[in-house]
């Protein structure tokens, strides 16, 4: 267990580093995610005239929340990995005693701290335009939340890794990321939270993964009302141990197909 724990932080440490030497491109990283603060404005304008089941100032904390649990679940694995399996750098990390994908583990990990001054910079940019949504979570809320954002990104990792996985038949793995970046943006709540579906459409996307990649965190963070949590992380867990499963098999084909073309 200590050697993982070393191996982990070492890791972690390293790509820190790497990360760090790269903050304009943070800043420029952080800054792309703040799409649900401009949505929050439109959606605030449109509350203040409408019948939509929340009011103003709910929707600018569950926008903030939104950018708040994006800056969480930012993923990048498959534009790394389909680069490795074409240029074939992965040949060398098949060498290692630890699986490639920790690689990547560690590198999100560490992304995450270094974009951490700049999306807070931009929280209190937020607070200071919109002074009248400024609250403090309670502190079951912030310990669902945190949670919540851990099994969100766990999913939204091995989503991607596992489409990753298919560079190992095709140069343009990352075209199913796009085409599930689509279904991602309109079904998970980052464009207009899910209490603004229709009932019968919001009930059957609750079974997809969609809605507990955005959605089911910035709800608990705000404190929404009937979100049901237990359904929430079981069925996170159901899809991501699906997914798992999935990826652990695309993994073994893949590497005797990767073996095949020489590497």
């Amino acid at each position: 267990m200590k050697a993982v724990l070393r191996k982990a932080k070492v890791l972690s440490l390293v790509y820190y580093a790497y990360m760090m030497e790269y903050r304009a491109e943070l800043f420029l990283w952080a800054l792309s995610g703040s799409l649900p603060l401009i949505l929050m404005g439109v959606w605030y304008q449109a509350a203040q005239g409408g019948q939509f089941g929340l009011t103003p100032v709910d929707f600018t904390r569950y926008f903030l929340a939104v950018f708040v649990i994006r800056q969480f679940t930012v993923v990048w694995v498959i534009w790394e990995f389909e680069k490795e399996v074409i240029e074939g750098r992965l040949s060398p990390r098949l060498l290692q005693p630890i699986d490639p994908v920790w690689h990547h583990v560690a590198g999100h990990f560490s992304e995450r701290f270094a974009r951490l001054p700049f999306a807070l910079a931009l929280i209190a940019l937020f607070f200071a335009v919109y002074p009248q949504a400024f609250w403090i979570p309670s502190l079951s809320n912030i310990l669902l939340f945190a949670l919540a954002a851990i099994f969100a990104f766990a999913l939204r990792f091995i989503i991607q890794y596992t489409f990753a996985l298919f560079a190992f038949w095709t140069e343009r793995a990352s075209a199913i990321e796009s085409v599930w970046f689509l279904l991602y943006l309109f079904l998970s709540g980052l464009i207009a939270p899910l209490e603004m579906f229709p009932q019968g459409v919001r009930e059957v996307l609750l079974w997809t993964p969609f809605p507990y990649l955005v959605h089911f965190p910035a709800a608990l963070l705000i404190g929404l009302k009937d979100v049901n949590i237990i359904q929430g992380f079981l069925v996170m867990l159901g899809w991501g141990g699906f997914f798992f499963l999935w990826n652990r098999w695309l993994w073994r084909k893949g590497l005797k197909q990767y073996s095949g073309m020489g590497a």
